[in-house]
C-alpha cells in the first residue's frame, strides 16, 4: 500500500471515530426530543379524538416529519458547536442509510392516507410496519455510530414483529384506532424518552 493511500485511510478512520463521538453526544438530546414529540402527539390524539384511518396516518407522518426536522437541527447545532462540518461524508452515509427505510415507511402509509377499503380495520398493522422499518433504519445507520444504537434498532424490530404476532392471533381482538395511537406513543414516545435518558445519564463528559 502506498503511503498516501495509508494516510487517506487513517484520515477516514479518524473522521469516522470523531463523527461517532459527535453522534453519541447528539443522540441523547435527539432521542429526548423525539420522545417528547411522540408523547405530545399521543396526548393530543387522546384529547381531540383518534379520528379515522386517514387522520391516523397523516397525524403520525406529521409527527415523524417533525422528529426528523428536530434531529437535523440538534445534530447540526452540535456539529457547529464543536467547530465541525455537519454535512460531512459520514453524515451523508448515515442519511443514505436512513433514506430507504424512511421512504418505505411513507409509502406503506399511502393506502391508509387514501382510506382504501383493503386497509380499513387493519390500522393496527401500520405501527408494526413502522417499528420494523425504523429498527432497520437504526441498524443501517448504526454502522457509523456506537453499538447501542444498533441494539436499539433490534428492539424496534422485535417490538414490531411481536406487535404483528399479538394482534394477528385469533385470541386477541384488533385494537381500535385509539389503541393504535397508544401503541405509537409507547413505541416512539416512551421508547425514545427512555433511551435518551439512558444516553444522557451514561454520557462521558470531558474532565474539567
Amino acid at each position: 500500500m502506498k503511503p498516501a493511500d495509508a494516510l487517506a485511510q487513517l484520515e477516514t478512520i479518524r473522521t469516522l471515530m470523531e463523527r461517532s463521538a459527535l453522534y453519541r453526544r447528539a443522540l441523547g438530546p435527539i432521542n429526548l426530543g423525539v420522545g417528547v414529540v411522540g408523547a405530545v402527539a399521543t396526548g393530543l390524539a387522546w384529547k381531540f379524538g383518534p379520528g379515522g384511518v386517514t387522520a391516523f396516518a397523516a397525524w403520525w407522518l406529521a409527527a415523524a416529519a417533525a422528529s426528523v426536522a428536530l434531529a437535523f437541527f440538534v445534530a447540526r447545532r452540535q456539529a457547529i458547536g464543536d467547530g465541525d462540518s455537519f454535512w460531512s461524508p459520514p453524515t451523508r452515509r448515515i442519511a443514505s442509510a436512513l433514506l430507504p427505510p424512511f421512504t418505505a415507511g411513507a409509502a406503506f402509509a399511502l393506502p391508509f392516507l387514501l382510506d382504501l377499503p383493503a386497509v380499513r380495520g387493519v390500522t393496527w398493522f401500520l405501527p408494526a410496519v413502522w417499528m420494523v422499518l425504523y429498527g432497520c433504519a437504526l441498524q443501517a445507520a448504526g454502522f457509523f455510530m456506537q453499538r447501542g444504537i444498533r441494539l436499539f434498532g433490534w428492539a424496534y424490530v422485535a417490538a414490531g414483529v411481536l406487535d404483528v404476532l399479538w394482534w394477528s392471533c385469533p385470541l386477541h381482538s384488533a385494537p381500535t384506532i385509539a389503541g393504535s395511537h397508544w401503541v405509537m406513543g409507547i413505541a416512539f414516545g416512551a421508547g425514545h424518552l427512555a433511551y435518551g435518558a439512558y444516553l444522557q445519564a451514561t454520557e462521558r463528559r470531558p474532565a474539567s
